[in-house]
């Protein structure tokens, strides 16, 4: 692979400059979307960074039978894409199978691959070849340097396309995650965007998460070497439908914003005196 030039929607990215993928956890409503995207929005917009808004139309893998997964594919899209539409702002979303990627790469502007699925050839090769912008979580089970053979497989289908790796923590045992920083520098060979994923980062899988570390590891993980930041946002996190553990307030979000945007300043200042 060729060194790195990582790029956010077409254009390089600026070494000082933070961009977010933030939103719910998953689509409860209408009228929520539109609320936290508005409120995002104009957060980014006043601390200059660039923002893509998040939400999933389906959680399709929640621990319990009985937990909430969202509207579903048609009312999902439709949601999102009214978002993009009248907000004016980049989305993104998840996608599972195949089959229902070109559909999605319709009303969005970014494809994910959930972490559980970021091995799977078909599902990476049908999304880069849908959308010149794909992002991928890392799985939990994955070393960062298997990300190597991920990035292959979405630059055989499409070679032209924007890869982005998000970092979400890694197995630790059989109840917890823990977060190598090593790896964003690992990463950050391949020619990819690396992120940073907040707030699954901060779960303990299946029985909830905590909060309190969100700023900790956002800090480490951007003087690690991230350029972007993804975290989960709602209006009442502890009444979330999905992760109401680990998700942030979203009037906590401009503070926290404005401190990761002064510390990946910080880090691109660092490496710039270490390239002298």
């Amino acid at each position: 692979m060729g060194p790195r030039s990582p790029s956010f929607l077409g254009r390089p990215l600026e070494p000082d400059r933070l961009f977010v993928i933030a939103g719910p956890c998953v689509i409860e409503s209408e009228a929520m979307s539109f609320d936290v995207a508005g409120k995002l929005k104009e957060i980014c917009g006043r601390l200059q960074i660039d923002l893509v808004f998040k939400s999933s139309y389906r959680k399709a893998n929640r621990s319990s039978v009985d937990s909430f997964v969202g509207p579903e594919i048609d009312e999902g899209l439709r949601i999102l894409k009214s978002v993009r539409t009248q907000l004016e702002i980049p989305v993104l979303t998840d996608v599972h199978t195949p089959q229902e990627v070109a559909a999605v790469a319709e009303a969005v502007d970014v494809l994910q691959i959930p972490a559980f699925l970021s091995r799977q050839t078909p599902l990476l090769q049908e999304a880069a070849r849908c959308s010149r912008f794909v992002n991928v979580k890392k799985g939990q089970f994955l070393a960062p340097r298997d990300m190597r053979r991920v990035v292959e497989k979405l630059h055989a289908a499409r070679p032209d396309g924007e890869c982005w790796l998000t970092e979400r923590g890694t197995t630790f045992g059989y109840g917890d995650l823990v977060v190598d920083m090593r790896g964003f520098e690992i990463m950050r060979d391949l020619p990819c965007a690396i992120v940073f994923d907040v707030t699954h980062s901060l779960q303990h899988p299946g029985v909830g998460g905590d909060r309190r570390f969100a700023r900790t590891l956002a800090r480490a993980a951007l003087a690690a070497g991230a350029d972007g930041l993804f975290l989960e946002v709602h209006p009442d996190p502890d009444r979330a439908l999905s992760d109401s553990t680990t998700q942030l307030p979203v009037e906590t979000v401009a503070d926290f914003l404005d401190e990761m945007r002064g510390w990946k300043q910080h880090a691109a200042r660092s490496v710039a005196r270490e390239q002298m």
